[in-house]
């Protein structure tokens, strides 16, 4: 799993270890804690409280240190909601953007006419950067294995925009 995975999972089980987890991702990716602090957009004394253990992200500071540690590793901020799904599927969504709260957000296919193919294309929007994933109740169970991004279904009676919007809303986008 990636830095930022690591990272991620670790606020979701305890300050302690996330402090842990960020200590680690300063080390392998030779950064100092000044050095990120400045890259994320917040106060080095702050970054250095969090890594100590004096002080809690808040989510806000939590989202700036992931976007950072993800940009440093090499992935960008996509910022899109990825659809896998068969071409046929993928032909009818006539919209490429859609609007969220305000936002335009933007889509991305990916085509899959496999099991595999899906997997594949998964792992491929998460790298890519997708925010969320849109696909078919068959492969959705296992494609939730595999990345750590949201995942929507497409389900018959719902058009693939209300799943898209499903998707955005469960990315916090």
């Amino acid at each position: 799993m990636d830095k930022y995975g690591k990272l991620l999972r670790a606020a979701a089980e305890s300050d302690e270890a996330f402090k842990q987890t960020l200590r680690e991702t300063f080390a392998s990716l030779e950064i100092t804690t000044k050095e990120l602090a400045e890259r994320a957009g917040i106060s080095s004394s702050t970054l250095y409280k969090i890594v100590n253990g004096e002080r809690s992200p808040s989510l806000d500071i939590l989202r700036k240190i992931l976007l950072s540690v993800r940009e440093l590793e090499g992935r960008k901020e996509g910022n899109f909601i990825a659809v896998i799904a068969a071409r046929h599927v993928l032909d009818e969504v006539v919209e490429r953007s859609v609007s969220i709260e305000g936002r335009e957000l933007r889509t991305r296919e990916y085509p899959a006419t496999t099991v595999e193919d899906a997997i594949v294309a998964s792992v491929r929007a998460e790298r890519d950067g997708a925010t969320a994933i849109v696909c078919a109740p068959i492969v959705s169970s296992t494609v939730e294995k595999v990345v750590d991004i949201p995942i929507a279904t497409i389900l018959p009676r719902d058009s693939v925009t209300e799943a898209i919007r499903l998707a955005a809303r469960k990315s916090g986008i």
